[in-house]
């Protein structure tokens, strides 16, 4: 099993920042792209921002400039930075990961944190 384990998030200020983390922890071979998703109420789940093992970006057009996801594979942690944040950016912001396992054969599967509110209001 494979757990995903985000910080970070809060409320703040129009213009204001914050920076999320997650962390993947189990049994495991190796993770292959993660990201971050969001969602608010009655809205489906949207990208915001996904990196690549080797580092390769991309990045919704209503965070890119502002937004910037980075990790750190030998943490097997990713994080976002949100810069110049707006009431828009209010949601439940969610850590994706790709990860290969081994029963019997390899395998890739798709999991998710629990989580975390950023709301921006002022």
């Amino acid at each position: 099993q494979v757990q995903l384990v985000e910080s970070g998030g809060g409320l703040v200020q129009p213009g204001g920042s914050l920076r999320l983390s997650c962390a993947a922890s189990g049994s495991y071979i190796s993770i292959n792209t993660m990201g971050w998703y969001r969602q608010t109420p009655g809205n489906q789940r949207e990208l915001v921002a996904t990196i690549t093992t080797g580092g390769s970006t991309n990045y919704a057009d209503s965070v890119k400039v502002r937004f910037t996801i980075s990790r750190d594979n030998a943490k097997n942690t990713v994080y976002l930075q949100m810069n110049s944040l707006k009431p828009e950016d209010t949601a439940v912001y969610y850590c994706n990961a790709n990860v290969v396992l081994l029963k019997y054969v390899t395998y890739v599967a798709d999991y998710w944190g629990q989580g975390t509110q950023v709301t921006v209001s002022s």
